[in-house]
């Protein structure tokens, strides 16, 4: 078994808080956050169910991030898809 560095290399808007995210082992997953924006207490969190802030994400030094690493998440919750 080799340990691989999984990361992000891209990442598509599928609509409904709902992601198509790439990995660089050539895995693919569909990542739904409305599920946990909607139930996050946190306010800054809560932000991101206005679609157009949601929308603006980025794919940085391997990662998927919102603003200044406002929201991020472990890849490798996304890559296993968390829900």
């Amino acid at each position: 078994m080799t340990n691989q560095l999984i990361s992000v290399t891209a990442v598509e808007n599928l609509g409904d808080f709902r992601l198509r995210v790439v990995f660089s082992d050539g895995v693919i997953q569909d990542v739904d956050f409305r599920h946990f924006l909607q139930h996050s207490k946190h306010p800054e969190i809560q932000a991101f169910l206005d679609p157009s802030k949601f929308g603006a994400f980025a794919v940085r030094d391997g990662d998927l991030v919102w603003g200044d690493f406002e929201l991020c998440f472990p890849i490798i919750d996304l890559y296993r898809d968390w829900e």
